[in-house]
């Protein structure tokens, strides 16, 4: 039995539905649906059961069964002010499943972020030596943080554990996460709203308007790497945090012309100020360093920015069904 919490939200629910491709449906989904319309993201997968992510610690008989947690849930809004919220959200409910995984001697992948490293002024790096020097510029990030410190500081672990340290994800199923949609997506509406893009200014003299840069990885490569790994023999000395970027920054200025030229519209970008309050604590720049994972899986290749916007905006956005079918 596999535990998919968050599996109703964009990474998750594109994880189960790689694991419904690959003839997987004994899932079990953790999640909170309330007024959202992140149900949609389930409608057409296959899993055996639902449950309230509230609920899901009550239910010992089910916990008992769990061969494999993958712990993709999370408050993952970057402009999220309540502290507490996010320390029992992110950093408590998540320990508590490693605690789990731990006992019961089961693998257990988990959602990182790369809002751990801050102003990227000390490098992308996933070396775990590194980890404890990162200084997050949001709360988001600093729970993300908290908890990898904590796994790293252990002295019981799972049989195989790793934590994924997320760039800027973007693709299918993000439709629910309101202003913490991709620039993709958003792109994507004012292309069909106004036939333009607004972009932020720029307030640093070494990067012109637009030209800020950033990893932008595709949700499929994620998933995708996620099933290389559960169908990798997983044993503890490839137990580790790891970066899930594609290892090349891109501008934004190259995202949104892409995402023009899916729909076969001539770019039209529109440069804006940025609100006083984001400048102190935006990234300028963002690149995974992607050695430790290409040391495991050397042969695998992640999407072109260009090829994985065409995709997404053409075989999903621009179809009245923006959703997986079922299979």
């Amino acid at each position: 039995m596999i535990l998919v919490t968050g599996g109703a939200g964009f990474i998750g629910s594109v994880l189960v539905q790689q694991l419904n491709n690959a003839g997987r449906d004994d899932i079990i989904v953790v999640d909170r649906l309330k007024d959202t319309t992140k149900w949609l993201n389930l409608r057409s997968k296959k899993y055996e059961q639902y449950i309230h992510s509230e609920d899901f610690f009550h239910n010992t008989s089910l916990i008992s069964r769990i061969s494999l947690i993958l712990h993709m849930g999370a408050c993952s809004s970057t402009s999220e002010a309540d502290m507490d919220y996010l320390m029992k959200n992110n950093v408590e409910y998540s320990k508590r499943l490693f605690e789990i995984a731990t006992v019961q001697k089961i693998p257990i992948i988990y959602a990182s972020s790369a809002a751990t490293y801050g102003d990227g002024s000390l490098g992308f790096s996933d070396d775990h030596q590194m980890v404890t020097k990162f200084l997050p510029i949001n709360r988001y990030g600093y729970s993300k943080q908290l908890f990898d410190e904590w796994v790293l500081k252990q002295k019981r672990y799972p049989p195989f554990w790793c934590g994924l340290k997320f760039f800027n994800v973007y693709g299918p199923c993000e439709y629910h996460k309101g202003d913490m949609r991709s620039v993709v997506f958003k792109a994507f509406e004012q292309i069909e709203e106004n036939g333009s893009v607004k972009l932020f200014k720029s307030y640093r003299d070494e990067y012109e308007d637009g030209k800020q840069l950033r990893d932008f990885i595709y949700v499929l490569d994620i998933a995708k790497a996620i099933m290389m790994i559960i169908d990798q023999k997983m044993i503890s000395p490839h137990s580790g945090i790891y970066n899930m970027g594609t290892g090349e920054a891109r501008s934004f200025n190259d995202l949104v012309s892409a995402t023009f030229k899916a729909q076969d519209i001539p770019p039209k970008i529109e440069y804006i100020d940025m609100p006083c309050e984001m400048r102190s604590r935006y990234q300028y720049f963002t690149q995974a360093k992607m050695d430790k994972f290409l040391n495991l899986f050397p042969d695998f290749e992640f999407t072109n920015l260009e090829v994985g916007i065409t995709d997404y905006v053409q075989n999903y956005l621009m179809n009245e069904n923006r959703y997986f079918k079922r299979i």
